[in-house]
């Protein structure tokens, strides 16, 4: 079968046969078709993709971050008690709160299980807490615990330190500091 096609620049009819047409419109709807990604394109896309979200990763090290956020809170909470402290001194005229003397002590509430050694803190006796809550109520709402313990050994237990020395200055630590040792002394 033969189907007439007509040229417009040349005013004349070509005679063309079926299958070649047929062939030739095959030929683009196939080509027409293609308009996926293919399996070496998607798995390139892939790899840089993990690449990028491993050298993300690396830069940003999230332990870093997470232990940064905690040391800047115990940084802050000693900053609470030790403000806490002076305020206590001052309205009292000289006197400290009850409990704190040259013996290092762990800020509690109970007296059980005390000990603690680490982050520079050096409370030795099981029973070397003191229970200034009471005393300081009227600066500070509640005791800050360490973020990372939180109630850890008891709803008790702050895993900070006071001490005072032979000038009267108090010393605040964190006990469980990540890192350098976290103090403040006024």
């Amino acid at each position: 079968m033969l189907i007439k096609k007509h040229f417009s620049k040349e005013k004349e009819t070509a005679i063309i046969p079926l299958h070649q047409m047929m062939f030739s419109l095959m030929k683009r709807s196939t080509l027409e078709k293609q308009t996926g990604f293919t399996l070496i394109e998607i798995l390139l896309v892939i790899g840089i993709i993990a690449v990028l979200a491993t050298v993300v990763i690396v830069a940003l090290d999230p332990a870093t971050r997470f232990r940064d956020a905690r040391n800047s809170r115990r940084t802050s909470d000693i900053q609470s008690i030790a403000t806490a402290i002076s305020q206590y001194v001052i309205d009292n005229k000289g006197a400290f709160p009850p409990g704190i003397n040259t013996t290092e002590k762990q800020i509690a509430t109970s007296s059980d299980t005390c000990a603690i050694d680490t982050g520079g803190c050096a409370v030795t006796g099981e029973t070397d807490c003191v229970d200034i809550s009471s005393s300081l109520n009227r600066y500070l709402k509640e005791i800050p615990f360490d973020p990372a313990t939180g109630a850890g050994l008891g709803p008790d237990h702050s895993h900070y330190s006071v001490v005072l020395d032979a000038n009267n200055i108090i010393t605040v630590r964190a006990c469980d500091a990540e890192g350098d040792p976290i103090y403040l002394s006024r």
